[in-house]
């Protein structure tokens, strides 16, 4: 496998753009086809804006494929979800356990699995691409300089803002506006992923979460799209938790992102011809919860796994059969998103028995 090479070859089996979860699944089981190519707008090694947990369904999934290498693994190892309605002074611990890794370590262990067939090269966005009737052409950028490479099937894994869904003529997803401050930890914090709702921070603010990290803290909140001014919201949300939480010591850095807002079913589109598209480049998010890994790494395999066992033509079809399960999941969380995100839902919330909340985030 290699990761520097800018010198292409003129027709691939299989093109991947993203080298998140759900391309690099992608690529590693079409890599069984014959050559893969993926292509990453970001350098190499990937550093993606995330908390870094790993629900049982990720574990599960990457149990078939290699075991979690430790040293990614920070402190505590293990953290459960934890419901907090910060003002009323409520909090919920559930069943939910996740694993807690380094995010840019995990992405780069990811890269590691690839077989040799696969060529991962950073920095190289694309440009466009058309679809006839023998493949699909797609012009790079690299080096300061344009490339036209061919493949016989394209996959999308793009992330929430995937070019390669805008090219296709589906129309971009709408995305929240997610910032992450690192904190050094001045003090131990409770083993838990928390979730956390405030109601002084303004109509535009979703949640908080909070994630201890070996010797950080990871505080990251969510805001709705088109949220004006996020980073003052963010400074008035830090403001608020060190009141009580002073192991919230010195900020190291501030991350700021975009995550996918799916509202509909109409969100959800697994391709168009011989492109295929996986992970937030597809919809597969939950609405929910949040949680992407597990649907990127499942949809990315999924997608893989089409191209090994189908002809080209043939492989969009084979893909959306496999990842029908993967949109009624999401069809079903849609239908208690209502309730989750009114002011009501939330009240209500913290009158729900400790055992009850626990079971229903089992199926967030």
């Amino acid at each position: 496998m290699t990761q520097t090479t800018r010198t292409f070859r003129e027709e691939y089996d299989t093109i991947v753009v993203g080298a998140g979860p759900a391309g690099l699944m992608a690529a590693l089981y079409a890599a069984s086809r014959g050559s893969v190519l993926v292509l990453e707008a970001a350098s190499m090694p990937r550093d993606k804006s995330c908390g870094g947990m790993l629900n049982e369904y990720a574990q599960d999934f990457l149990a078939g494929i290699a075991p979690v290498p430790r040293e990614m693994v920070r402190a505590p190892e293990h953290v459960n979800f934890r419901y907090v309605d910060w003002d009323r002074g409520i909090r919920k611990p559930t069943s939910l356990r996740f694993l807690n890794v380094d995010r840019r370590e995990f992405d780069d262990w990811l890269v590691s699995l690839l077989p040799d067939n696969v060529e991962v090269v950073g920095s190289t966005p694309v440009r466009s691409f058309t679809q006839d009737e023998s493949g699909v052409s797609i012009v790079v950028r690299t080096d300061g300089r344009e490339q036209t490479v061919r493949c016989s099937n394209l996959v999308g894994a793009d992330g929430a803002r995937s070019a390669v869904r805008r090219t296709l003529g589906e129309g971009s997803v709408a995305t929240y506006v997610t910032l992450q401050d690192f904190c050094k930890l001045e003090g131990e914090l409770e083993p838990y992923f928390d979730c956390i709702y405030m109601r002084d921070i303004g109509d535009s603010y979703a949640y908080s979460y909070i994630v201890p990290k070996g010797d950080l803290a990871i505080v990251g909140s969510v805001y709705y799209p088109k949220t004006k001014r996020p980073h003052e919201k963010q400074d008035q949300t830090m403001d608020t938790l060190r009141k009580t939480l002073p192991q919230l010591g010195e900020r190291v850095k501030r991350e700021a992102s975009v995550a996918l807002h799916v509202r509909s079913t109409a969100d959800i589109v697994p391709g168009r011809g011989r492109v295929l598209l996986a992970g937030e480049a597809g919809g597969f998010m939950s609405p929910t919860s949040g949680e992407g890994i597990s649907y990127a790494m499942n949809s990315g395999a999924a997608a893989g796994r089409a191209i090994a066992s189908a002809t080209p033509d043939d492989a969009l079809a084979v893909y959306s059969d496999a990842v029908d399960h993967i949109s009624s999941n999401i069809r079903r969380k849609l239908r208690w998103l209502p309730f989750m995100e009114s002011s009501w839902g939330k009240y209500l919330a913290g009158f729900v028995p400790t055992p009850v909340v626990s079971k229903i985030t089992e199926g967030l």
